[in-house]
């Protein structure tokens, strides 16, 4: 495709990642000269250096397939999903159409996690709830050199994902990926569980953002009526004990709005609340409990 909202087989890779974010910006899309720029090297595979010395070659054959990704784009696909992978952590995540996206605000998570570990080298066994892509629980492997992790999820396209992401890299052999339902099943203890579980309450999800709602797995997103379901499920099981080892932090991803909610959730579970952690844009965005 070219001509209008495509790009031609002449344009140099510099002027076809403008004129990407001219077509993207046209259409709205916020953010449109870094998705060009993301959309044109990721799907070349070339790096920002690669662009600087040799950004004057055409993009050539190359264009049919670049075209066709900025109309993906234009209909409101995300970057990531026409790419098949993101960076999470400063690591490569491959996603599939059972994981969502992987976010900066969820690396709060991480940064929680290892904050309330005394000893990074210690042999921890770690539960990551829900693992979707496995970014939580690989880059807390990527970490903790001699721990091992356990990552649960009810999808088993999302476990192949996690599974593949895990030995891509570098952690494959210290993971192990198990279809379950929540706790179901588990047997402790855990020195670390974390999480970031379906949060948004069910009527609301048809009104997000189009790349969230038509996008994402409705799965991944849904919290049932009040979007606390799985917390309910998951702080209960942990409350009853034997999951969590005496004094093992739980860390759990939390909406902006919904700290108050979770940690009278955790209380009432027997749980004792320990901190509360804001995304890099000042949000409430984790919880951390102990048994």
């Amino acid at each position: 495709m070219s001509g209008e909202g495509g790009l031609d087989a002449s344009l140099s890779l510099r002027d076809a990642i403008r004129r990407a974010g001219a077509v993207l910006a046209a259409a709205g899309i916020a953010q449109a000269e870094g998705d060009a720029r993301f959309l044109v090297l990721g799907l070349l595979g070339l790096s920002s250096r690669d662009l600087a010395l040799d950004g004057h070659r055409p993009i050539g054959a190359e264009a049919p397939r670049l075209s066709e990704a900025l109309a993906r784009r234009v209909a409101g696909e995300p970057v990531a999903r026409i790419l098949g992978a993101w960076e999470f952590w400063g690591l490569p995540f491959a996603l599939g159409p059972d994981t969502l996206v992987p976010r900066p605000d969820t690396e709060t998570v991480v940064e929680a996690a290892l904050a309330a570990l005394p000893d990074r080298r210690a042999p921890l066994r770690i539960l990551d709830l829900g693992t979707g892509s496995g970014c939580i629980l690989v880059a807390l492997l990527s970490e903790l050199p001699n721990a091992t992790g356990f990552g649960l999820d009810r999808s088993e396209a999302a476990l192949h994902t996690a599974r593949a992401n895990a030995e891509a890299n570098g952690v494959g052999g210290r993971a192990c990926f198990v279809r379950g339902d929540w706790c179901a099943a588990l047997r402790g203890p855990f020195d670390l569980v974390v999480s970031n579980p379906p949060y948004i309450a069910a009527a609301i999800i048809a009104g997000l953002d189009r790349e969230v709602a038509e996008h994402d797995p409705r799965a991944a997103l849904d919290g049932g009526a009040d979007g606390l379901g799985a917390y309910r499920q998951i702080l209960g099981a942990l409350g009853q004990g034997g999951i969590l080892a005496p004094g093992a932090p739980a860390i759990l991803e939390i909406g902006y709005d919904q700290a108050e909610s979770v940690r009278a959730i955790g209380v009432a579970s027997g749980l004792r609340s320990t901190g509360l952690f804001q995304d890099l844009a000042g949000r409430d965005r984790a919880l951390s409990f102990v048994h």
